[in-house]
């Protein structure tokens, strides 16, 4: 959403700068993403005109522009002359859709343009540059017909929740309550109802719930007054002619989106209905849509006219020729908007706004602004003013108690204040019996429909900075380690794995070549390419790969581990890893000789995180994306715990991928072996103590069980690793290990050799074993 501040300041009354204003829309929960401040053509005088070298028409001036240094200046315009002050646009400044750059025109440098009055939009002549008043302009200063449009252009990201903030005025509304100006109210008259030849027959009341439309003949097109031309460039919108500019404009203004028909070219009356299974449909873009019966269309007696709420048909779109036309000004369902968007792949500023939900009061107020502005510069006569279905809507009201915002917050916040707030926001508020509040919004905050959305409002409007730190942990205690999926995350990056993370959903199309899973599509998928709940994690990682590959990082070693989907069903899902690694072992260097990763490294990855457990591995069978020659599975019976090898190259074609992928998979990490072994190690401002020991038991004994049994002695006894194990002939082994202690304070000999004779009588104790040393 982009706007300038002059267009905010018609409906707030501030005297903030635009970084005030900018300030204190994020304080209260609206996100700026920039503040651009235009550079505006300068007033410069010419100072010499000669012709240009190489050009019968062109001239080489030479002018003031205030800063002390004459500047070189192409010009074509027959007008140009010694002592004319006319406009100057520099370097950087935006005249129309073009940005001004420094450049050679025929061999000679110019640094920056004249402009016409048309280019400045100031008026239609553009036979020459503008001739300006040498006495009301000052050199090297904006000139003063563009005052207005040295306005800061400020724009924001707008969350799902809030739609009011798609308005101009509500922007400028929720500035007001948080007291940095005084809103001004603009008052609309509605129109009155017109009988014409032409009615709304509404047959999907649900997905439309108001319908109303304005005929206006005999307009003469026009462009668009200054005042809106200028503000729709601010918002990033080409003007056209005053019908289409009227409509955008009230979108920006109002958050209402309208469209505009050329009643010449509309047959009968206007139908509002569902479409037909497999209903075409030609957009004014010239694409063709097949639709279905969820789809709301708007429609003559000659087919649709437009898919409601998007995007308006080609057939009957105006033209600078338009003489009769029909304003639409509508309330669709938001639901029933988002699915058609999303169905046909285009988001528009209409179905922007419609999704998230609009005023459902502001159609007849919109209604009337767009004829005014358009008979205020077109001319023509209403002939026409239908509406079907609801005629005016009331907001829900919310039941909510005072106490509950400090319940919600933790601060106390006095029921007065809380009444001021919610005042300000224009919310209406009645007592009841039992104290509670019946708060009722305004029509367009359609996002309050729970006690917790009025917490919300207070909360930012008071103040964010405002609520204090109640507690604060003296001490800090280390959470425990135990973690499965953070503790194989962490071998993983042991091994020189960066993780990857990435969205939950896939690609049909690419999980089509790489795997024979089920595909679990999703009904309104966030974007084309994410039309899937992903069932394998290969994918989305290898779409990474291309992508660095594209911008000359070849050298590529990562993992991933997340959810992957087999059925749309809850619990149809379980957890995977995958790993990738392409490129070399290392960078190029004089002291250490790389080599190309191959099969081998990745299925060392697997096996550091099988562990000791016994398997096979088996080169049948490979699946879709693996090379059938370089692929293997880990086995254990019939159970494949893991699979490795290098990328099908026909599927590293297809993602366009040069180098060689080699991939290894766990499709699910219950597979994988618990490791009880590991224990936290708390964090202790002592050094640790190390002590080795040796033990004798039986040949046949796992060395893992005197760890264990170590390790279980002592909380402080946090780590143990043999080094040591030799067959002594005699049907035993002597196994040697060192523990390290953490210890939590400052431990004394005496305590120290309580903790190794515990050692010791646990492990003589559970293990049969005897100590050697």
């Amino acid at each position: 959403m982009k706007w300038s501040c002059e267009w905010l300041k018609q409906y707030l009354k501030t005297d903030l700068t635009p970084k005030q204003i900018a300030d204190k829309l994020t304080a209260i929960g609206l996100e700026v993403e920039s503040i651009e401040i235009p550079i505006l053509p300068i007033a410069a005088k010419i100072i010499e005109c000669v012709p240009h070298p190489d050009s019968d028409h062109l001239h080489v001036l030479k002018v003031d522009d205030g800063s002390g240094t004459l500047r070189q200046i192409v010009c074509g315009a027959p007008n140009a002359r010694v002592g004319l002050v006319s406009a100057l646009a520099l370097p950087g400044c935006k005249i129309g859709d073009m940005v001004i750059q420094n450049g050679k025109l025929r061999g000679v440098e110019s640094k920056g343009m004249m402009c016409s009055g048309k280019e400045l939009g100031i008026n239609d002549d553009h036979s020459g540059i503008i001739e300006l008043d040498e006495k009301s302009e000052i050199i090297g200063q904006p000139i003063s017909a563009l005052s207005d449009s040295a306005s800061a252009i400020i724009e924001t990201s707008i969350t799902p929740n809030r739609p009011d903030y798609l308005a101009v005025r509500g922007i400028a509304l929720d500035l007001s309550a948080s007291g940095v100006g005084e809103y001004v109210k603009d008052e609309i008259k509605e129109l009155d109802l017109v009988a014409g030849e032409r009615k709304v027959n509404l047959l999907a009341p649900n997905a439309c719930p108001t319908y109303r439309f304005c005929e206006i003949h005999g307009i003469k097109n026009a462009p668009s007054n200054n005042v809106i031309q200028r503000r729709l460039r601010a918002a990033g919108i080409n003007p056209k002619n005053a019908p289409i500019d009227a409509t955008n404009y009230i979108c920006y203004d109002m958050a209402q989106p309208m469209h505009c028909f050329d009643a010449d070219k509309i047959v009968g009356d206007i139908t509002v209905r569902m479409a037909n299974e497999g209903e075409k449909f030609t957009d004014l873009f010239g694409n063709e849509h097949i639709l279905s019966e969820k789809d709301l269309v708007i429609c003559d007696d000659a087919g649709i006219l437009a898919l409601a709420g998007v995007v308006g048909g080609a057939r009957a779109s105006t033209t600078d020729e338009t003489k009769n036309i029909i304003l639409e000004s509508a309330y669709f369902n938001p639901v029933s908007i988002r699915k058609s968007s999303k169905k046909i792949g285009l988001s528009t500023d209409s179905s922007y706004r419609y999704e998230r939900g609009i005023d459902p009061s502001v159609s007849a107020k919109a209604l009337a602004y767009a004829a005014k502005i358009i008979m205020d510069t077109c001319g023509g006569k209403i002939v026409n003013v239908s509406v079907a279905g609801r005629a005016s809507y009331t907001p829900e009201s919310v039941r909510y108690n005072p106490s509950l915002f400090e319940q919600k917050t933790g601060i106390k916040l006095d029921e007065e204040i809380q009444r001021k707030i919610l005042t300000d926001l224009h919310y209406d508020i009645k007592n009841t019996k039992n104290n509670d509040w019946m708060v009722t919004p305004i029509s367009s905050r359609v996002d309050v429909v729970i006690p917790e959305n009025i917490v919300s409002d207070l909360i930012r409007m008071y103040g964010y900075d405002k609520v204090g730190l109640n507690y604060v942990h003296e001490k800090i205690t280390p959470a425990e380690h135990n973690d499965m999926n953070l503790l194989l995350k962490e071998k993983l990056a042991g091994l020189g794995l960066n993780e990857s993370i990435s969205f939950g959903f896939g690609n049909s199309k690419i999980e089509q070549i790489l795997t024979d899973k089920p595909i679990v599509k999703i009904a309104n998928p966030i974007l084309i390419d994410m039309d899937t709940a992903r069932n394998n994690l290969l994918e989305n990682i290898l779409v990474a790969v291309a992508n660095n590959e594209k911008r000359g990082f070849m050298d590529m070693n990562m993992f991933e581990m997340g959810p992957v989907f087999d059925g749309d069903k809850p619990g149809e899902q379980h957890t995977s890893i995958c790993i990738i690694r392409t490129g070399s072992t290392s960078p190029k260097h004089w002291q250490k000789r790389n080599r190309p990763i191959d099969i081998f490294d990745v299925k060392s990855d697997l096996v550091s995180l099988l562990g000791a457990q016994k398997y096979t591995i088996d080169t049948t069978n490979a699946p879709c994306w693996a090379h059938p020659y370089r692929y293997g599975a880990i086995v254990q019976g019939k159970k494949v715990l893991a699979q490795f090898g290098q990328l099908h190259p026909s599927i590293a074609k297809q993602m366009h991928i040069k180098g060689n992928v080699y991939i290894g998979l766990v499709e699910d990490i219950e597979n994988l072996p618990k490791n009880p072994k590991h224990k936290k190690i708390p964090i202790t401002d002592f050094m640790p103590i190390t002590r080795d020991f040796a033990f004798v038991v039986d040949n046949d004994f796992e060395s893992g069980k005197i760890i264990s049994t170590a390790l279980s002695t002592d909380s402080c006894v946090a780590d143990a690793v043999v080094f040591d194990s030799f067959d002594m002939g005699n049907g035993q082994k002597s196994v040697a290990f060192t523990i390290t202690i953490y210890p939590d304070h400052n431990m004394n000999d005496e305590e120290l050799l309580k903790v190794q004779e515990a050692i010791i009588k646990n492990v003589e104790s559970k293990c049969n074993a005897k100590l050697r040393a």
